[in-house]
């Protein structure tokens, strides 16, 4: 016989945050793996290469040569968010903007030659890294835990539940993801 199925949870009420609240969980999930990213990065002799530098470096690992407002729509990122970042990775050798020959007016962004010394070595970090999260995690945790991600990666550009992707909505038996 099978077990009860819980009821759908009721909307929560407001209480005050705690450190179990989802959002500092994240945060902090984030701090640790941009740590251990820089750690491991520096070990590997590219202590310039910060972790937030990702959003930028792996667009361009993608497909170099993008326009700032490709790069900025791949990247996620704000346009003006965009233009702080540029100029960091350009003082620290990074990449190099360029103009576009097709106009004048618009810049290319090019990965520079340390740029492309890094990816096998971002590709090694990210590869150690993800063997060992699956120590940690069983395959079906992690395969839920980035539809998850993906799906929070998206929050408030989507209005309502039925413009999620099915495959970032799956709820479980008892009313979790």
């Amino acid at each position: 016989m099978a077990g009860p199925r819980s009821a759908p949870s009721r909307p929560r009420t407001a209480t005050a945050p705690t450190r179990a609240n989802l959002g500092f969980l994240l945060s902090k999930a984030s701090q640790r793996w941009n740590e251990v990213l820089a750690e491991r990065f520096a070990a590997r002799g590219f202590a310039e290469v910060r972790p937030a530098y990702g959003s930028i470096l792996i667009p361009l690992f993608e497909e170099d040569g993008l326009r700032m407002s490709e790069l900025a729509r791949r990247a996620r990122l704000s346009k003006q968010t965009l233009t702080t970042l540029i100029p960091r990775l350009e003082r620290d050798g990074l990449i190099e903007r360029r103009s576009d020959p097709g106009d004048g007016r618009a810049a290319l962004v090019f990965l520079t030659t340390r740029a492309r010394a890094f990816a096998p070595v971002a590709a090694a970090v990210l590869a150690g890294l993800d063997d060992e999260i699956t120590i940690l995690v069983s395959s079906r945790d992690l395969a839920t835990t980035t539809r998850v991600l993906r799906a929070l990666m998206d929050l408030d550009r989507t209005t309502s539940r039925s413009e999620i992707p099915r495959s970032a909505r799956s709820v479980s038996p008892q009313g979790g993801v």
